[in-house]
């Protein structure tokens, strides 16, 4: 699970339960894993091949080679579940220099399921780190590969998309290359089941605003929830974070004024636990509620609104992509991570990725007009729509930055201003 909470003794209205931090086990004494070392191989399934040295966890990595292009964050970034099933490669040369700090982690977990560095820094210069990047991850069964060439890395998924590779000791170069050989896509598996809570809490029961009003409730639907997701939206409402596969009916049990979808991992279109929080988000449109999703739930409104999504030649990873505002003109800088997309209602896939993998022509599941109001300005892919006559909005990005800029960090209070119009003011 990506994840979890603890709470201890009695508590009163407005506490709220803590969230599992992935670096409270090295906080609390627990044993790390001695790291990997010694040369190590980089295979992709194109044929292309990297030598490098080893470090984090004694295991092999696997899964779709992705890059980010951060140059801070790399501890947010192993943190967001949004990165399942995928191997990570940093752009930035230097990763690990400021170390890994407490309590500052998206989740409860590392989710790539391998790092791929220039450098990582073995002796991290900060005064408030608690470990190095090589120890967080052995400490998290994650291994890494350094001394490797990433910008090399970076034209080549650039110019022919993302791939599916491996990683290990040099010495099992062979057996290396059989299981790639053997390696099926990590967007076969149900990610979001992987990543999500399993079952419903409430975040900050009994939350007030500064004059002592009650906050409204909302549903947050967890498919892979970052933390600062869910304390930017503690702002505004009362949080009940609920699984992925909570249906409309729970929803309404619960007595919520709105309903929010999360960012999270793998294919949209999965039959999973994607394709249940897609049809109880199509429910709460149908209700006419008011919802808001980002990253992988912009994704699954998209799906419920009858519009297509498809696998993006490489996908948008890090902290400054710009976004057109088609409403204004306004152009944002923000913080994504998402490997599909939703096609553009005129334009089609755009940026698609050479395997041309995307879901089915689907039919509208709510009945509202889905209309483009954010465009990335790069490649023009869609970034955002509204429901023309509805109270219900996505964006692709993550509004939260962490990391990234703040750009967007004012959606939630849209998404309050919208909840607070649609009630007359009076949740």
């Amino acid at each position: 699970m990506s994840g979890e909470w603890s709470q201890k003794g009695d508590t009163s209205p407005g506490d709220r339960l803590r969230l599992v931090d992935a670096t409270d086990g090295i906080v609390e004494g627990g044993i790390i894993p001695e790291s990997a070392s010694g040369q190590g191989v980089l295979l992709l399934a194109d044929g292309s091949r990297f030598t490098g040295q080893l470090f984090g966890a004694k295991t092999w990595g696997e899964g779709e080679l992705v890059f980010t292009t951060g140059m801070t964050g790399y501890q947010e970034s192993l943190t967001d579940p949004s990165f399942a099933g995928q191997v990570l490669t940093f752009t930035y040369p230097l990763i690990g220099n400021y170390g890994i700090h407490a309590g500052t982690s998206e989740s409860a977990g590392v989710w790539p399921r391998g790092v791929v560095v220039r450098h990582a820094m073995a002796r991290p210069d900060h005064r408030d780190s608690i470990s190095n990047l090589s120890d967080f991850l052995a400490f998290h069964s994650v291994p890494g590969i350094e001394a490797i060439d990433t910008r090399a890395i970076t034209r080549r998924v650039r110019e022919h998309g993302c791939v599916l590779c491996v990683f290990g000791p040099i010495e099992e170069e062979e057996n290396l290359k059989q299981h790639l050989a053997q390696l099926s896509s990590p967007e076969l598996e149900d990610l979001v089941d992987q990543v999500s809570i399993n079952e419903a809490v409430i975040i900050n029961e009994g939350a007030t605003d500064n004059l002592g009003n009650p906050l409204p409730r909302i549903a947050a639907i967890d498919c892979g929830i970052k933390y600062n997701i869910l304390r930017s939206l503690c702002c505004h409402f009362e949080v009940i974070w609920c699984p992925p596969n909570t249906t409309f009916s729970q929803v309404e049990s619960y007595g919520v004024a709105a309903l929010f979808c999360s960012n999270g991992p793998g294919d949209p279109a999965h039959p999973g636990k994607a394709t249940m929080a897609r049809n109880t988000l199509a429910e709460a449109v149908k209700a006419n509620i008011p919802v808001m999703g980002i990253c992988l739930g912009h994704q699954l409104l998209g799906l419920a609104s009858g519009l297509q999504t498809y696998k993006m030649r490489y996908g948008h990873r890090g902290a400054n992509q710009p976004c057109v505002d088609l409403e204004n003109g306004r152009v944002w800088i923000t913080s994504q991570n998402h490997g599909f997309a939703v096609a553009d209602p005129e334009n089609g896939m755009l940026a698609a990725h050479p395997s041309g993998a995307c879901s089915p022509p689907g039919e509208n599941l709510h009945g509202a007009q889905a209309k483009v109001r954010f465009v990335n300005a790069n490649d023009r892919t869609v970034e955002g729509l509204d429901l023309v006559g509805r109270p219900v909005f996505t964006v692709q990005f993550h509004p939260e930055a962490a990391p990234g800029p703040h750009d967007a960090y004012p959606l939630f209070a849209r998404f309050r201003e919208v909840v607070d119009i649609h009630y007359g003011g009076m949740q």
